[in-house]
């Protein structure tokens, strides 16, 4: 076992010498590995990072809801609609829950137009939302300090708010904001609480536009329906969620909703429905057209590292063809030429693959700094890339350390 040891480090001490003296053409014949490498740790670290981003999105708005909203239209086109249809309303939520039977939890959500908001160290030009106490479940949003209103306060028309962590630091700066009055156009509310940082990256998710609580402001839905005025075409509300049990198919509850509101609203289509878990999928399936593309070049370039490798062991065999004939004549063994061979192909891929990684690493940060795209580089895409290259050296390696093997110890000798 030492002895094989002492061999394996005296053959990668060969192998180094060797590719140190010609450092350009080891160079050269890498640089497939190093590309093809690097290409397939950024491909995962892009895919890692825009999972982990999805998965953050898709939990913002519950991977078992399902989300009505308000079509946004412009006022000719309402005219004619609100002659059959009322438009989002909390009497839509009474109906569907007396015909879906899978629905287990809802909530209710109206903006509340405004000219100021004010508080005692500043102001903000934050979103108000009135929203159902329930929304906050649904959705996921925590509070970092104080507490969030419950039913019983939506029902009372409590005048409280739950400030987003952007709009508190405009409004209060350091201070805590809890307990201190907020000037909402002409109502003053109490802070109860503030929201913990909600971090999205970009404007949109597979079409569907993104919003982050940090600068919302929520009140409870009675206040604001009570307490503000909308335009007179407006809906009641702008945003339906809906909970679907556990089990249940979202698609046919999907299917359900919308053929229970096109009725309920004189049978036209005057909202959208949005499903996370549609939204997911659609975000899986891009990813692996992404993976599968990227995973092409990386492939290609590996290819060709490794043909680039098989061509210069071939090269390294003509040229040292009489120092192996003198190795076997002092007594070497077809398998000790062969194992050598081999040891200095794995070597060329595996210090390819070494600045491969390193290459993945800078790709990763440069598409991270530049495009402001999440990436997320994990230890089984290193381990998974460098395996690749030290087997890529492997398989391009065996045919010309098999060829050195093979070689007649005394034609070799006489070989000029």
């Amino acid at each position: 076992m030492i002895g094989e040891r002492m061999q394996l480090g005296e053959n990668l001490l060969t192998a180094l010498s060797v590719l140190v003296q010609h450092k350009l053409r080891t160079f050269l014949t890498m640089l497939g590995i190093i590309f093809g490498v690097g290409a397939v740790i950024s491909m995962l670290s892009i895919g890692a990072g825009a999972q982990a981003e999805a998965m953050k999105v898709i939990d913002s708005m519950g991977l078992r809801n399902v989300i009505v909203r308000e079509n946004d239209l412009p006022d000719n086109e309402l005219y004619t609609i609100r002659e059959k249809s009322p438009g989002l309303a909390l009497t839509d939520i009474d109906g569907l829950r007396a015909v879906v039977p899978d629905l287990v939890a809802h909530s209710a959500r109206k903006q509340v137009r405004t000219d100021q908001i004010i508080a005692r160290d500043g102001r903000t030009d934050a979103r108000v939302l009135g929203v159902s106490p329930a929304h906050f479940d649904l959705t996921h949003i925590a509070a970092a300090r104080g507490s969030l209103f419950d039913e019983s306060e939506d029902r009372e028309f409590r005048r409280i708010c739950v400030l987003g962590s952007r709009a508190a630091a405009d409004l209060f700066g350091y201070r805590d904001p809890v307990g201190q009055p907020v000037k909402i156009n002409d109502v003053w509310f109490t802070a109860v609480g503030v929201l913990a940082p909600q971090h999205l990256e970009g404007e949109a998710f597979e079409g569907v536009k993104l919003e982050s609580v940090d600068t919302d402001i929520y009140i409870p839905v009675s206040t604001a329906l009570k307490m503000f005025d909308f335009q007179s075409l407006a809906s009641e509300l702008d945003e339906v969620v809906l909970q679907v049990a556990p089990g249940a198919s979202i698609g046919s509850n999907v299917r359900l909703v919308a053929s229970v509101l096109r009725g309920l609203h004189g049978g036209l289509q005057d909202f959208t429905v949005v499903v996370p878990e549609q939204l997911l999928e659609q975000s899986r399936k891009t990813r692996q057209i992404f993976n599968i593309v990227m995973g092409g070049i990386a492939g290609i370039s590996l290819l060709v590292g490794g043909i680039g490798i098989m061509n210069i062991m071939l090269a390294n065999v003509l040229e040292r063809t009489r120092e192996i004939g003198i190795r076997r004549a002092i007594g070497a063994r077809r398998n000790d030429i062969l194992v050598q061979f081999l040891t200095e192909a794995v070597t060329i891929s595996g210090l390819g693959g070494l600045l491969g990684v390193i290459t993945g690493f800078l790709i990763a940060a440069g598409v991270s700094l530049f495009s402001e795209w999440s990436t997320l580089i994990t230890w089984a895409s290193v381990v998974l890339a460098f395996g690749f290259a030290a087997t890529i050296g492997l398989v391009f390696g065996t045919y010309p350390a098999l060829r050195a093997a093979r070689l007649d110890p005394i034609e070799s000798l006489r070989y000029e």
